[in-house]
């Protein structure tokens, strides 16, 4: 009997019963503490179905409520009861009712028998724990809590702010250095009782009565001043998740939880037969004999916790969506951007799907409706060309759209017409797009309206102004994408090598020559144009240089000057 064994339950008594019985049948004496919450009827239910166990007692109830002090009142009743009635109890084990043993008792009792005076507990100083989630680490030693974090959150809240607003700082008494750890706990006869029977014991009580979260911090500081032999660690498998809140394993984590060579492991949900019927009664699927060893599935919940907070390149998941950038990846692969392109060449979407081997889409932000390649109505991933429902929110519409193809390289028409918002800054920040612009473009539409000449004007001056401020955001520091920009006089003097470097960048692991070329729309007097613009009071400048006479492919060529952004 030199293991007992002091459990804290308040759900699933069913399994509870079970792990009970468990303890007891391999000679533990087991203490269990019923949370004072818990209805009568079913404290009663659960006392009958464990009376006929030996070795089976209960501990006065007290309610427990996380972050407060009714947990480490109810651990003090139930070990103050085991060290009482089993004198023959060398270490205690702190466990609750999810907690499962995954080695058989036995290894367990012999583990501790040859480490008689060793304490197995976490306990590290606020300084040197990475797990505090919550924003207080040393100030929960020195504020006053008396409201409960989950219950009354806003007065919680505003007494943590009324305390940092007076200045008000409570006193450690006088020794104790405060210490945090795992909940889960084994401690010593010696040490334990010396906890519990400290003459200043009250004097401790009260300081922790109104310490955040006292069950990580009581037993964990105290147990340094008496500890003659004491080990920074838990031989109970808990791990948490980036928030703080604990794992829980299922019947699926068996092989992962057979790994871990621990001795305990918590928490274990309540439905899992199979975990529970494998480490309970399969004797011949016991872990072997070896040191325990939570280390070796670290990697693994590091993955989990990666994958949860960072995801798959491109992939939006509403656990992380109240977190903005926390996605691995604004967009699930690389996709080119064509601004200006279709109004300066004719046919220029099937001639660049020919060249590329891609798909090819049109204005995907035209206001009327995304233009999907060769007209479709609906494409992967049940996305619409609806314009009302791609523009509830154009970047989801976008990241669904390169998501649903990934593998297939999506390229799409891009312009002062379509709709901006969520779309402009959210590209240019993406390092996945590959963005073209021949700046000015906008205007050959124009030339070739048949529209009266003020009403161009006006529509001239607006389509510059959203274009400038694209531009903007397209060099500004934080863009990200590869980004070319042209002016419309630079490219149409020598529109081959910029449209050649393109094709080379889309089809990077085949390139291609440029068989043909895209037809040019006739820009015969577009010059006058800018120049009848110009007299009328609006000043075109992202066209560059244009002379009054009209300007044909071929003629003056020079090499074009692209800005480069990387």
């Amino acid at each position: 009997m030199s293991l007992g064994v002091v459990m804290l339950v308040h759900t699933a008594f069913k399994r509870a019963e079970q792990v009970a019985r468990h303890w007891a049948n391999a000679g533990c004496p087991v203490v269990i503490h019923v949370d004072r919450n818990v209805p009568a009827r079913l404290y009663k239910a659960f006392a009958e179905a464990v009376a006929d166990v030996d070795h089976i007692r209960f501990s006065r109830r007290y309610r427990c409520e996380w972050g407060t002090w009714g947990i480490v009142a109810a651990s003090q009743s139930a070990a103050e009861k085991m060290l009482a009635e089993y004198p023959d109890v060398q270490h205690v084990y702190l466990a609750s009712g999810s907690c499962l043993p995954l080695r058989p008792v036995e290894e367990l009792i012999d583990y501790l028998a040859a480490r008689p005076r060793t304490d197995f507990i976490e306990s590290a100083t606020t300084m040197d724990v990475p797990w505090t989630v919550g924003g207080l680490d040393q100030e929960r030693f020195t504020l006053h809590f008396p409201f409960s974090w989950r219950q009354h959150r806003f007065l919680f809240d505003k007494f943590v702010q009324l305390q940092r607003l007076v200045g008000i700082k409570r006193h450690i008494p006088n020794g104790l250095r405060p210490h945090m750890g795992s909940q889960w706990w084994c401690l010593t006869r010696q040490t334990l009782s010396a906890i519990l029977q400290d003459p200043d014991r009250m004097i401790y009580d009260n300081f922790f009565r109104r310490v955040w979260i006292p069950d990580e911090s009581y037993y964990q500081t105290l147990a340094r001043l008496y500890s003659r032999e004491l080990e920074s660690r838990s031989l109970t498998l808990s791990k948490f998740d980036f928030q703080g809140k604990p794992h829980i394993f299922y019947d699926d984590h068996l092989q992962l939880l057979r790994r871990s060579d621990c001795f305990v492991a918590r928490k274990i949900w309540p439905h899992a037969d199979l975990l529970y019927h494998s480490f309970l009664t399969d004797r011949a699927g016991a872990m072997s004999r070896t040191e325990p060893n939570p280390g070796k599935i670290d990697r693994i919940f590091a993955k989990a916790v990666d994958r949860r907070t960072r995801g798959r390149p491109g992939l939006y998941m509403h656990s992380r969506f109240p977190n903005e950038n926390w996605e691995n990846g604004m967009t699930a692969g690389p996709y080119s951007v064509f601004q200006g392109f279709t109004e300066l060449f004719e046919d220029f979407e099937p001639w660049l799907a020919r060249a590329t081997g891609t798909r090819v889409h049109g204005h995907l932000f035209a206001p009327e409706q995304a233009e999907f390649a060769e007209g479709e109505e609906v494409i992967q991933g049940g996305l619409s060309s609806s314009a009302e429902i791609r523009d509830a929110n154009p970047w989801a519409f976008l990241t669904n759209l390169v998501w649903n193809t990934r593998g297939e390289r999506q390229c799409f028409q891009f312009g002062p017409h379509d709709t901006q918002d969520g779309v402009t800054w959210n590209i240019a920040k993406d390092p996945n797009a590959q963005i073209s612009v021949v700046s000015g473009a906008w205007a050959v539409p124009l030339f070739n309206s048949n529209l009266d000449f003020a009403t161009i004007r006006r529509a001239a001056a607006k389509l510059q102004k959203i274009e400038a401020d694209s531009l903007d955001a397209y060099r500004s520091p934080y863009a990200k994408a590869h980004i070319r920009i042209w002016t419309m006089a630079e490219f149409i003097e020598a529109p081959m090598e910029p449209l050649q470097s393109i094709i080379d960048e889309i089809g990077a692991r085949n390139p291609r020559r440029l068989a043909e070329v895209p037809k040019m729309r006739d820009l015969t007097g577009f010059g006058q144009f800018l120049q009848n613009l110009k007299n009328q009071g609006m000043h075109p400048y992202l066209m560059g240089d244009f002379p009054v006479e009209g300007r044909q492919l071929g003629q003056r060529p020079r090499t074009p000057k692209p800005y480069l952004v990387r």
